[in-house]
């Protein structure tokens, strides 16, 4: 099983499938052991994590390490917690602003068959509208925000969805105090629970 497992992400780690359509080139960034208990599943790498290789090396993962009350060495402890975004490459720069939504061929391609991987997993977390859609699969409200605030609908498959932790959602955080009051309590709770 381990020489399977590590066999799998040495091809994740070398895929150049969509190389032509990413402006940087293939960089792959997944970070997990057959071990973990938490997962959690983003968007795609930005520039700064492009550069290290590191997932969540950036302002976005202190914001998002904040909500989880979780330390930068437990973070990155892949034998506890797993992370493997949409896409797995840097997709660029959104002419509209921002950075290109994942590329479409990774989950299809990888996350299955890493999941398949990954036997102790007890808790998902589904961070911003990308995994939301693609594991809630019409069961996510009509925005983020609805999907957000019905997350216990979504616990007992072991779900637990949050937005972006962009600087992009600042002002959306503000305007939404429930967020700070009862989600991120619950989902303190919940990641306790998945890693006792």
């Amino acid at each position: 099983m381990r020489g399977r497992f590590d066999a799998l992400l040495k091809e994740v780690r070398g895929c150049t499938f969509c190389a032509a359509q990413l402006p940087l080139g293939p960089r792959p960034v997944v970070r997990m052991q057959r071990s973990a208990q938490l997962l959690i599943i983003g968007q795609a790498p930005g520039t700064k994590v492009h550069e290290s290789g590191i997932p969540w090396n950036d302002r976005s993962g202190d914001v998002l390490r904040g909500w989880l009350d979780i330390g930068r060495d437990d973070f990155y402890d892949e034998t506890r917690i797993a992370i493997m975004p949409m896409g797995f490459c840097y997709p660029g720069v959104d002419p509209k602003g921002g950075d290109n939504p994942p590329r479409p061929e990774c989950a299809p391609r990888w996350h299955d068959r890493l999941l398949k991987q990954l036997p102790d997993i007890r808790l998902t977390l589904l961070v911003g509208q990308y995994a939301q859609k693609y594991y809630l699969a019409g069961r996510q409200g009509r925005t983020m925000t609805e999907t957000v605030q019905r997350f216990r609908e979504y616990l007992p498959d072991a779900y637990f969805p949050l937005p972006h932790p962009s600087w992009r959602n600042l002002s959306w955080q503000k305007k939404q105090p429930w967020f700070a009051a009862e989600t991120l309590p619950a989902l303190r709770k919940a990641i306790s629970r998945a890693l006792a």
